[in-house]
């Protein structure tokens, strides 16, 4: 018995020690920081700091004291911890699909395959399990930070009007204008009479061209100027290349407008703005439609909502019955007070079929029956329109500047609150 203690109490001694030895060789993680009910934890810190000396090797790029750019990182996950917390609260959530998509983008961005992507992650001797999740946190907080800071940001009609003024004194140096001019002339020492004449033909001219008359030749026809042989084609001028007199009326003026009459010594001039160049231009395209719904149920089938159609098309047709009375007959859906008419829009807005069949109509014709996700159409198109978006897009573009100025100060803000109400505690480092 006393030989089994003594073997008992040797193997148990030997045990210890074998513990003791294996606990000291295993590093266990540690707690650098405490923020609110959360932590950041030692192996983050040291990950973040390994991934930005590796990328910064890569890039040869130089970075500051291994303690300046520690007490960076560290920042950095504190903030990121907060944010995930408010996440959570809010529930945002990033699901594996939308995940997977995101990182799909990210490959596509370096032409590469979603496979060659992780290979490159692993080849850079990053878990691509991390990454991932890392990649999720980052989505998460984003979507955090746009809530939240979204509602602190205003942006006044007036701030978007000055930042236009800003941006059309910057740009004007690079846009030119084409001009086209018809000069109504006095005659040789003409009296008020003859410039009273001069100014009603202008006026004449004016209304035709508005009315969609060809400039060209009544530049040929019409125009005392030099170049009226040559349609009144004046060429390509930026501002500061156009007499004071055009440069005036003609800045900001969009494709196709005409201007004036403008009265200088030799008469009154007319003025065409033919293109513009140098300045992005946006156009869109409208229709204007009416139609009629019919939309099956369980005691009208597919089959008699499409042969109804057919038969009210037959006798709009035929110029038996109105498009506008058949459609608030027998049509579903609140156009139908109002004869199917739909109104001008932007054929993009609508269900894709019912777009995909107004594109294939000419002006006044009526489309066959066909089905969209609301139900049975028949369609007619009554106008098609080419809109100058630009005017919209500048106004879009300036509001957008104005409110990533405005997003980076107010989210900077934002944590800077986030951390003042915080408890945060950072754990000194242990000594090496």
């Amino acid at each position: 018995m006393k030989t089994l203690f003594k073997i008992f109490t040797l193997t148990i001694a030997t045990l210890s020690v074998s513990s003791l030895s294996l606990a000291k060789e295993v590093e266990l993680d540690r707690v650098a920081v405490i923020v609110n009910t959360g932590v950041v934890l030692e192996s983050e810190v040291t990950e973040l700091i390994d991934n930005i000396k590796q990328q910064a090797e890569k890039n040869n790029q130089t970075l500051p004291r291994d303690k300046a750019l520690r007490v960076q990182v560290i920042d950095k996950l504190i903030d990121d911890t907060l944010v995930l917390e408010i996440g959570n609260r809010m529930g945002v959530q990033v699901s594996d699909a939308q995940l997977d998509e995101t990182i799909s983008n990210m490959a596509r961005e370096n032409n590469l395959t979603l496979e060659q992507f992780r290979q490159a992650i692993v080849k850079d001797n990053i878990d691509y399990e991390k990454y991932r999740e890392n990649v999720r946190k980052e989505l998460i907080s984003g979507e955090v930070r746009r809530s939240s800071v979204r509602r602190r940001i205003y942006i006044s009609p007036q701030e978007i009007a000055n930042l236009l003024s800003v941006m059309k004194e910057q740009t004007n140096s690079d846009v030119e204008y084409r001009l086209g001019h018809i000069l109504i002339e006095f005659p040789p020492e003409p009296n008020q009479e003859d410039m009273n004449a001069a100014k009603v033909r202008a006026e004449k001219v004016i209304a035709l061209l508005n009315d969609g008359s060809d400039f060209a030749r009544i530049a040929i026809a019409s125009s005392g100027g030099a170049k009226a042989l040559e349609g009144g084609d004046l060429g390509w001028k930026n501002i500061n290349e156009m007499p004071t007199l055009f440069s005036e009326i003609i800045e900001g003026k969009d494709k196709g407008t005409v201007l004036g009459p403008i009265r200088t010594g030799l008469g009154y001039s007319i003025v065409k703005v033919v293109d513009i160049r140098g300045r992005q231009v946006v156009e869109i395209e409208e229709v204007n439609a009416r139609h009629i719904l019919i939309t099956p149920s369980i005691i009208l089938s597919e089959a008699k909502a499409e042969e109804t159609l057919k038969g009210l098309r037959e006798q709009i047709i035929s110029g038996e019955a109105d498009f506008a009375d058949l459609a608030k007959e027998y049509s579903d859906g609140p156009t139908s007070v109002k004869g199917g008419e739909l109104g001008w829009a932007d054929p993009r807005s609508y269900d894709p079929a019912f777009s995909s069949a107004l594109a294939a109509l000419n002006v006044d014709e009526v489309s066959q029956p066909f089905r969209s996700s609301f139900g049975w159409h028949i369609a007619e198109l009554t106008g098609r329109r080419t809109l100058d978006a630009t005017k919209q897009m500048n106004e879009n573009k300036a509001h957008q500047l104005l409110y990533q100025r405005k997003f980076g100060m107010e989210s900077a803000r934002w944590i800077k609150e986030l951390r003042d109400e915080a408890y945060i505690e950072i754990l000194a480092q242990d000594s090496e």
